[in-house]
Parts: structure tokens; C-alpha cells; sequence
């Protein structure tokens, strides 16, 4: 049965890291009384493949779907790693560049590889997420956030997930994974993201 709502918001995830950078978002912003859910933490329910062009779609399928499906209003993010010297791959593949969801060792190995004859000067790259709100009564809204930096020629760090030991922010010299949560918070493509859904989200309170 579809749950009654209230303030428990759906995050179409199974990545912890992923709701506790909302929830850090959502302290510092000053909302509160929202109870955030990750997807092991409401029944199983069909998830519509991720096969969208853009982030965009992807986004506002996994908010539809957890919204149809729990009665909670449901924030997705579909987010990627786009390559300057790749046409801007790998895109919404960023997840399974290597052929296997979410084996971030492996994507990365891959995508190194990839650059290896790529001059420092056209390393450039960028983070992408688009975040979705999707409410019971299909209300949507959908953001964009973007955080733009290079790619380096080995991993550094061991923070964060994804690509972010092989992304160094513009002018920074550190990767993604050595900053501090508050430090990527700030900058990062997600945040910049989550936090332009901000007053929707205070409005479900």
C-alpha cells in the first residue's frame, strides 16, 4: 500500500552517501521536520531503467516511479562526468562506462586510459546533476547543477564515490575526493543542484 506521506520524503537511492549530503544540505539551509528515506528503506517496487538521453529523464523517471509507488513525494538525481576530449562521455553511461553499474575502480581505470595521450590543457571536464521533486499528484519540478574542473593522471583521495578521486575543481589543486564533505557540499554539482530545490523542499514541511 502506498504510504500516507507526510514529511518523509522518498531520495530514489540506495546510496547512503547520496542522502546524507541532502540532509546536510537541508540542515544548512534551516529545513527542518523533513525524514528522509533511501530506497532499502521502503518496499521493493519496479524501477524503470535508466535509458534517457539526458540526466534530465533519467531524474524524473526514478521520481515518478518512487512517488507512484510510495505515496511519498520523491527527490531523484541522475548525475554524470562529462569528458571535454570525449564529446562529453561518458555521460549518463557514467555509471556503467565500464560495462558493470557502479564499479567505480573500474570506470575510472577505464576512463584514464581513454586520456592517457590527452594533454593536460584539454583535460577539461565537468560534473552534471539534474535533481527531480516529483510529488504524489505529479507535481514536478526539475534543477540543474554543474561544477566544472579537470581530469587528472592518477586517483588521489580517498573521499566521496564515483570519479572523484580524478577530478580536480577550477581553481583548486586538490581532487574531489580530498575535500572535506562541507568543502564539496559548497561547490559540488549535486549541491549546487539540491540546493535550488531547497523552497520546494521547505514547502512539503
Amino acid at each position: 500500500m502506498p504510504d500516507s506521506g507526510g514529511r518523509r520524503l522518498l531520495v530514489a537511492s540506495r546510496n547512503p552517501k547520496k542522502l546524507n549530503e541532502l540532509r546536510r544540505v537541508l540542515a544548512e539551509s534551516g529545513v527542518v521536520g523533513i525524514e528522509l528515506v533511501g530506497l532499502d528503506e521502503v518496499a521493493p517496487f519496479d524501477e524503470t531503467p535508466e535509458t534517457g538521453a539526458t540526466f534530465e529523464a533519467n531524474a524524473v523517471v526514478k521520481a515518478r516511479d518512487g512517488a507512484a509507488a510510495t505515496g511519498l513525494a520523491c527527490v531523484a538525481d541522475d548525475s554524470g562526468l562529462e569528458v571535454d576530449a570525449l564529446n562529453s562521455m561518458p555521460g549518463v553511461l557514467s555509471a556503467r562506462w565500464s560495462g558493470t553499474h557502479g564499479d567505480d575502480d573500474a570506470n575510472t581505470t577505464l576512463l584514464l586510459a581513454q586520456l592517457a595521450d590527452v594533454p593536460d590543457i584539454r583535460r577539461g571536464a565537468r560534473f552534471v546533476s539534474a535533481c527531480a521533486l516529483v510529488t504524489p499528484d505529479g507535481d514536478k519540478i526539475v534543477v540543474r547543477g554543474e561544477w566544472t574542473g579537470t581530469i587528472t593522471r592518477e586517483p588521489r583521495g580517498d573521499g566521496g564515490f564515483g570519479y572523484d578521486p580524478i577530478f580536480v575543481p577550477t581553481g583548486g589543486n586538490r581532487t574531489s575526493a580530498e575535500l572535506t564533505p562541507a568543502e564539496k557540499d559548497a561547490e559540488s554539482h549535486r549541491g549546487r543542484a539540491l540546493r535550488q530545490l531547497v523552497p520546494s523542499l521547505a514547502a512539503l514541511v
